[in-house]
């Protein structure tokens, strides 16, 4: 018998597909202000027949999503995201080049208005991932903090007035990085305050934090999965992101 779906899934299965998640451990690089998994054994196949581990972790631990709860009060939980929205149309600005030359490297409006003249308008309903490839120095510490003389961390990011364009102007669905957080980290030093994640999570969408691989992805034409389990009333959770490219 014929069945649609399972002809697409074949298709799709022809295709590439990219991991875009960081396996995760307790020793991974993660937010100066959280600590690390904590794993231990709780049951063996040798003593006990099955095999069972203890995961203690924070909610936004490796590879994550962040539900707009996270900054935003009296907003949407991680298990109300709609199944729909977690699957989109991808966009990858890649900007890896800026980034080598400089780490405290900021897209700008400016920047994506280069990249459409070039490239063309970024589409609606879309998710756009910022490609710096500070996600190769994972999972080595000290150079994905990558921190100053002073303790101070020298990390690329999302300018407000990109983020602003493409969430009000152009009216995507949600952004991606590779990094921490949404902003650069000379932006959280000057304004006290991570501006650009507050205010894209204030629009009640998501945004997925540590991606990887996304130098194996076109500018245009793949489709990112981001699958989570459903914890009630949590800001996030790690991910399993994917994308399927042509």
């Amino acid at each position: 018998m014929n069945y649609p779906l399972w002809n697409q899934l074949e298709q799709l299965k022809s295709s590439t597909w990219v991991d875009l998640t960081h396996t995760f451990d307790e020793n991974i690089p993660c937010f100066s202000e959280f600590e690390r998994a904590k794993v231990s054994t709780l049951f063996n196949v040798a003593d006990d027949g099955f095999y069972v581990q203890n995961w203690d972790i924070v909610s936004q631990y490796g590879t994550h999503i962040d539900a707009p709860i996270h900054f935003v009060d009296n907003t949407r939980y991680l298990h109300e995201l709609d199944l729909k929205e977690l699957a989109l149309p991808l966009i990858v600005l890649d900007f890896s080049q800026e980034v080598a030359k400089n780490s405290d490297f900021i897209l700008t409006l400016s920047h994506i208005e280069q990249w459409e003249s070039a490239n063309g308008a970024i589409e609606p309903d879309t998710f756009v991932a910022f490609r710096s490839d500070w996600s190769k120095r994972w999972p080595n510490i000290e150079p994905f903090e990558n921190k100053d003389s002073e303790g101070n961390q020298h990390l690329p990011g999302w300018g407000l007035d990109a983020l602003k364009y493409l969430l009000e102007e152009r009216k995507v669905k949600a952004i991606g990085h590779e990094t921490f957080d949404t902003d650069a980290s000379i932006d959280i030093a000057k304004n006290g305050d991570i501006v650009g994640e507050r205010y894209v999570l204030g629009q009640n969408t998501f945004q997925v934090e540590l991606l990887t691989n996304l130098d194996q992805l076109p500018d245009r034409g793949a489709i990112i999965y981001t699958i989570s389990p459903k914890p009630k009333d949590a800001p996030g959770f790690p991910v399993r992101a994917f994308a399927i490219k042509p």
